[in-house]
């Protein structure tokens, strides 16, 4: 079924799939607007012609327009397309913005091996349902399925309104949001030798300094305490996530037009799988090396009795600890928003495949923060345990997990660099997915 929705067209009128039932619609997505790049407009031009050359050859014929408006201080399409090409718009013409609540229950349509295809036809036949679908456009990749002129459409529709659809003309996304993948990869991540290492320091000083004595024998209350503070501390990391996931999906659905986007991707993930198996810091420190001894004398600094000043982490640390006072729920997860922003330099090869990974999906802004979310809650798993349980227990557990991670982390890299040499042959034609 095509998804519903309900707007207001540029002369002010209520337009509503649903009133069409029974009737055979042309479903128009596109994005027109100033600036407009010069490659694409004449895929632009030339379809939104063969629209107006077919609402003026049938005039029963039903086409909606729905537009992308990424600009919200550029002109609206109608009045663009008459200034530029001198096409008037006699049809419905809906304008989308931010957060596109129209536009995006049609993504899974309008785009075409993660990019959007501008523009898109979509037949729907009387019964609501998808009949058919043209991706005419795509940046970077040229014309896909074509123009389509007004006699071809026009055949398209005369056969719908016969019931003579054959199905898809086109090739829809069928990418699916699969949470419990998303899940298993934020364990996987959480596995990282230099995250559970940092953890079990914080999770040590913060307990300690909460109730030293229970703590240190660790009773009944303390131990419930520990998993509440668990609990908080993995919700204020996954919310992070969270409002990550729904930054990178809003930008990726334009981020993925770019012609080089596979590429570069591509070749960043193998830089990153690389660095997760053995640090890139590792291999050129060698190289590194021999260039500082060259300046050892000279740029020796004498070793002074200088104050040491407190890193901002260890600030945002007792920030935290003094919102205990008032509540270990609201402390944790402070702790917890805090440490996800903090930790980054440690867990940054781990985590910026499955942020690209992201980007390169076509789910709505909702969708990418829920799946982040539940990554984010995925990445807490150790932390549970290591704060339930008393300092001995909890530091046993968080050895055992930097014991698989170091090896789980370096088959995760392998994976890593293998997907981005498909991403990266995609810019060369060769598609595997």
């Amino acid at each position: 079924m095509a998804p519903n929705f309900q707007a207001v067209d540029q002369n002010g009128k209520d337009v509503s799939l649903s009133d069409y039932r029974g009737e055979v619609v042309l479903l128009h997505i596109t994005n027109i607007e100033n600036p407009l790049c010069r490659e694409c407009e004449h895929a632009l031009n030339a379809q939104t012609s063969q629209l107006s050359l077919l609402a003026k050859k049938d005039p029963s014929i039903n086409i909606i327009t729905l537009n992308v408006r990424k600009n919200p201080y550029s002109k609206d399409g109608p009045t663009l397309a008459k200034a530029w090409w001198n096409v008037n718009v006699t049809w419905p013409w809906v304008e989308d913005f931010e957060p596109y609540p129209l536009t995006g229950k049609y993504i899974d349509y309008s785009t075409l091996e993660g990019g959007f295809a501008n523009p898109t036809l979509i037949l729907i036949d009387k019964d609501g349902k998808v009949a058919g679908l043209y991706h005419v456009y795509q940046l970077g990749k040229g014309e896909i399925d074509g123009i389509q002129s007004a006699e071809n459409l026009s055949r398209d529709l005369s056969g719908l309104e016969r019931g003579e659809a054959s199905g898809f003309k086109g090739v829809a996304s069928t990418k699916g949001v699969n949470y419990l993948g998303m899940f298993g990869l934020g364990i996987v991540t959480s596995l990282s030798p230099c995250s559970v290492a940092l953890l079990l320091a914080m999770f040590s000083y913060v307990m300690t300094a909460r109730r030293k004595e229970e703590y240190l024998k660790k009773s009944a209350s303390a131990s419930k305490e520990g998993f509440m503070i668990g609990v908080a501390f993995t919700l204020g990391m996954a919310m992070v996530f969270f409002v990550v996931g729904l930054f990178l999906s809003d930008i990726g659905v334009f981020i993925r037009q770019a012609r080089f986007f596979d590429l570069a991707a591509g070749l960043l993930m193998v830089i990153l799988g690389i660095n997760i198996i053995k640090p890139i810091g590792e291999i050129i420190e060698p190289v590194r090396s021999r260039l500082s001894l060259r300046r050892a004398h000279s740029d020796a600094i004498p070793e002074e009795s200088a104050p040491e000043k407190k890193g901002i982490m260890e600030r945002l640390v007792h920030f935290s600890m003094g919102l205990f006072q008032y509540s270990a729920f609201i402390g944790a997860f402070t702790l917890g928003v805090f440490f996800a922003l903090g930790w980054a330099p440690c867990a940054v090869s781990l985590v910026f495949p499955v942020l690209i990974w992201l980007i390169s999906q076509d789910v709505t802004p909702l969708a990418g923060g829920m799946m982040l979310f539940v990554f984010g809650v995925g990445h807490g798993v150790p932390v549970i345990p290591i704060a339930t349980f008393s300092r001995a227990v909890g530091g046993q557990i968080g050895e055992k997990y930097i014991s698989a991670g170091k090896y789980v982390t370096k088959v995760f890299g392998v994976a890593v660099i293998v997907i981005g040499l498909i991403y990266a042959v995609r810019y060369l034609g060769f598609k595997m997915w």
